[in-house]
C-alpha cells in the first residue's frame, strides 16, 4: 500500500494545549492496520502545544523531523527535543508537547 495523506486536520488546543496543530493521517484505527491506530504527520503551529495527556489504551512515538520544542515526560519533566529526537510514550503514561518557537515544530507521530 502507497498513501498519501488521507486527510487533514486543523485542531485547535490539542489534547487541551494552547494554539493549533495540523494533523495529516496517513493511517487511522479505521484502515485496520494489525496493532496500528495512527500514523500521521503532524505539525505544531509557532506557539502551540499539545496538551498533557493520558495514554490508557495505547502506546506512543514521536520522531522529530523538522524544528526544536519540550517534551513533558511521564513524570511532568520539561525535556529539550529537536529534529532527529525521538519520545517514546509507553501505555499507561502520560506526556505532551510544546512548540514556543517562531517556526513550526514538524513531528511524525505513531499511536500502537
Amino acid at each position: 500500500m502507497i498513501r498519501g495523506t488521507k486527510d487533514k486536520v486543523v485542531i485547535p488546543n490539542c489534547r487541551g494545549g494552547v494554539g493549533s496543530v495540523e494533523i495529516h493521517n496517513k493511517v487511522t484505527k479505521e484502515d485496520l492496520v494489525d496493532g496500528l491506530s495512527l500514523f500521521a504527520k503532524v505539525v505544531i503551529h509557532p506557539y502551540s502545544t499539545i496538551g498533557y495527556h493520558l495514554h490508557t489504551d495505547d502506546a506512543e512515538a514521536y520522531y522529530l523531523l523538522e524544528g526544536q520544542g519540550v517534551f513533558l515526560n511521564h513524570n511532568e519533566e520539561r525535556i529539550d527535543v529537536k529534529a532527529g529526537d525521538l519520545c517514546l510514550i509507553k501505555k499507561g503514561q502520560s506526556h505532551g508537547l510544546e512548540n514556543h518557537n517562531d517556526q513550526e515544530l514538524h513531528i511524525i507521530a505513531i499511536v500502537y
